[in-house]
């Protein structure tokens, strides 16, 4: 029956309207702080997962505390303790209650009666296909141990402590410093361990994220009776500190410095050996630094303390702040520092915002750069053309390479025995370049070259640092490492780079490294400036070990002579006592007669002036001098010769004597007149 109305069904009714499209929703404009995308990034700081977020926390925390230390000249005492914290403890820190669980089959790590009697009688095949190797006599490994299926939701927490001898921090700062990522001290152009303003901020943002728990900070400066405590955590979306206690407490031991503490997830067993391998490469690099490392667990048979010894007193010298070079300037900086800087004109702006540009050298550019542009135009009045103009000169002029006096090197001393301390080698070399520029940055090249040592593994082993920052991973792209396997030809040193214990050590630094990656952990080989310069460092390193290694070649092979020759010094003298002592009773029997200089010999056999023991004795000089004439021989044919030693005696000065002084910061060189 026809009503009238639409002849559809409710069927088609319901399949047509699902036909019409959908209105997208409209787009809106969102915002990030940046504590929210680092969070969200965490792996751009090198928090990859719970075990490389330990190894980070660690390192952010040791190179906080040496930067403290050494900014003010102090010799640095590090003590970090890593406290395994089991989950019922964790709960009970939470305040959260123990629950036993209820549907098994719920969870990640369950295993069913099948998969278990399956699992049993593998190892027990595993262990009588054992049991018949040891009764044939056979090596045999250990079968693995029977762990329990660990759930991905099974973590593991740590504690991390760390307390130096630094300079401490101002009380008000303490939230910022630690609550608000992007902010800190090291933002000059400055040879700095950290640029970015995170480090601590990142293990805090990480503790929010893995366990929820606050941060405590312990910080007193020098002089300063009270110590300031801070507890707080990080507004990610804000990007601002969450305080919950900010005190002054009594400092009665008048200790300054800093003490931090946060509880994170993370996962001792896989990062174990990097941890420990990251500070022995600290040892090294900064032997004046006393280090204590502790792994705290509840099973005391694991836990581990280290004590990293200082070996010297010697620091290097602080890094200086300096003003940038032209050639490394873009835009967005130059207007930068024309908002910022505080002279009038721009002949003064060019004079002291950058460096190596002398006042005639600036009157020299103004002039290349138009007539619009004069010595006494006011900079602030720069138009945005005139500083493109200003931009493209600096891309263009020439000026000279900056020095590289704002840097601050271990210096060979301290890397030579830094290598000595903990790798105890049989010998090393050491070499520290001179300065070069990339891009306008200064940097120096420093080298290390050990053969031998205590737990040294046979073959090339290479040491990366970077600002005196141990580089553990991503090492195949390295240029030190690229350089090392491919630009040495270590045989023409006399060194077996397959066999030998080989340890090289190369240390870059400079007020800009030019990492690859955001985990900076690599210098690109795409950088020849570099490549070159380290290249240079380890040939000379190479050099030098080399005539170690042939002097020691040619002791041994003058060793090995001399044992040759006088195996056989008994049985010649021997011999030729006996001839001698027979010609000598023919010649007093008058049965045979000799010339008078073999008459005169005889005689003395005769006399008991030669016995056997004196021919000996005339013997081994002999084979002694003929061993020195083949040792220096072998030395002119080899390349390497050592001229005899003469004593030199120096006639003091008399007080009639005039003469003339040479200053040096090293040393006085004093004329004669």
């Amino acid at each position: 029956m026809d009503t009238g109305g639409s002849s559809e069904s409710p069927a088609e009714t319901k399949k047509g309207k699902s036909k019409t499209p959908k209105k997208p929703k409209e787009s809106v404009l969102k915002q990030k702080s940046p504590a929210e995308f680092f969070a969200e990034n965490k792996n751009i700081a090198g928090f990859d997962n719970p075990g490389k977020s330990l190894y980070t926390t660690v390192r952010e925390l040791v190179e906080n505390s040496l930067d403290s230390a050494e900014s003010m000249s102090e010799l640095p005492v590090v003590e970090i303790i890593i406290e395994d914290i089991r989950k019922s403890k964790f709960n009970s820190m939470i305040g959260l209650v123990d629950r036993e669980r209820v549907d098994e089959e719920l969870y990640d790590d369950y295993e069913s009666s099948k998969a278990r009697e399956k699992r049993l009688a593998k190892e027990a095949r595993a262990q009588e296909i054992q049991a018949k190797h040891i009764a044939l006599g056979k090596k045999v490994k250990d079968l693995p141990t029977s762990k329990s299926m660990k759930g991905r939701g099974e973590a593991s927490f740590y504690r991390v402590i760390c307390k130096d001898n630094g300079k401490g921090m101002p009380h008000d700062d303490i939230p910022n410093m630690f609550g608000r990522v992007l902010s800190g001290t090291k933002y000059g152009l400055k040879q700095t361990r950290g640029k970015f303003g995170l480090g601590a901020k990142m293990a805090l943002i990480w503790s929010k994220m893995s366990t929820g728990l606050p941060i405590e900070i312990s910080s007193a400066m020098e002089g300063q009776n009270y110590i300031s405590f801070c507890r707080l955590d990080i507004d990610i979306h804000r990007n601002i500190p969450n305080v919950h206690i900010h005190e002054k407490r009594d400092n009665k031991d008048r200790w300054h410095g800093a003490e931090i503490q946060v509880v994170i997830e993370g996962n001792w067993t896989t990062y174990r050996s990097k941890i420990l391998h990251y500070m022995r490469q600290m040892a090294v690099i900064t032997p004046y630094a006393q280090f204590l490392f502790k792994f705290v667990s509840e099973t005391p048979d694991k836990n581990v303390t280290i004590r990293f010894a200082r070996r010297t007193d010697v620091m290097p010298p602080v890094p200086l702040e300096t003003k940038h070079h032209p050639s490394s300037v873009d835009l967005l900086l130059i207007k930068r520092l024309i908002a910022e800087t505080s002279k009038q004109n721009l002949l003064q702006f060019l004079q002291h915002e950058f460096v190596n540009i002398r006042k005639s050298l600036a009157e020299r550019l103004i002039g290349e750069m138009g007539p619009e542009f004069s010595p006494k135009m006011p900079v602030k009045s720069l138009t945005s053309q005139q500083i493109v103009r200003i931009h493209q000169l600096f891309r263009q002029a020439k000026f000279d390479d900056p020095t590289g006096d704002c840097l601050s090197p271990a210096g060979e001393y301290n890397l030579r025995l830094g290598i000595i301390k903990e790798l105890h080698p049989d010998m090393v070399a050491t070499y520290s370049g001179s300065a070069h520029v990339f891009e306008g940055h200064p940097f120096i090249v420093e080298a290390g070259l050990s053969v031998g040592g205590k737990d040294v593994k046979q073959g090339l082993n290479i040491f990366r640092f970077a600002n005196r920052i141990p580089l553990l991973f991503e090492q195949g792209a390295d240029v030190v490492t690229r350089t090392a396997l491919k630009r040495i030809n270590w045989s023409s040193y006399k060194i077996n780079p397959m066999q030998d214990k080989v340890g090289v050590f190369v240390s870059v630094v400079s007020t800009k490294i030019p990492f690859k990656g955001t985990g900076k952990e690599y210098i690109g080989d795409d950088i020849s400036e570099i490549a070159s310069a380290v290249k240079s460092a380890i040939q000379q390193c190479c050099i030098q070990l080399k005539s170690k290694i042939v002097k020691k070649m040619q002791a041994r092979e003058q060793q090995e002579r001399k044992r040759n020759l006088s195996r056989y010094i008994p049985d010649a003298t021997g011999a030729i006592y006996d001839v001698l002592k027979e010609m000598a009773q023919l010649h007093g029997s008058k049965k045979k007669k000799y010339e008078d200089g073999v008459v005169e010999v005889l005689n003395k056999v005769s006399a008991r002036l030669i016995t056997k023991e004196s021919l000996a004795e005339k013997l081994a000089q002999h084979v002694e001098q003929v061993d020195y004439e083949m040792a220096l021989e072998y030395a002119t044919q080899s390349g390497v010769t050592e001229e005899p030693r003469e004593d030199v005696y120096i006639q003091s000065l008399g007080v009639q004597n005039k003469f003339i002084d040479l200053h040096s910061p090293l040393f006085v060189f004093r004329l004669l007149q």
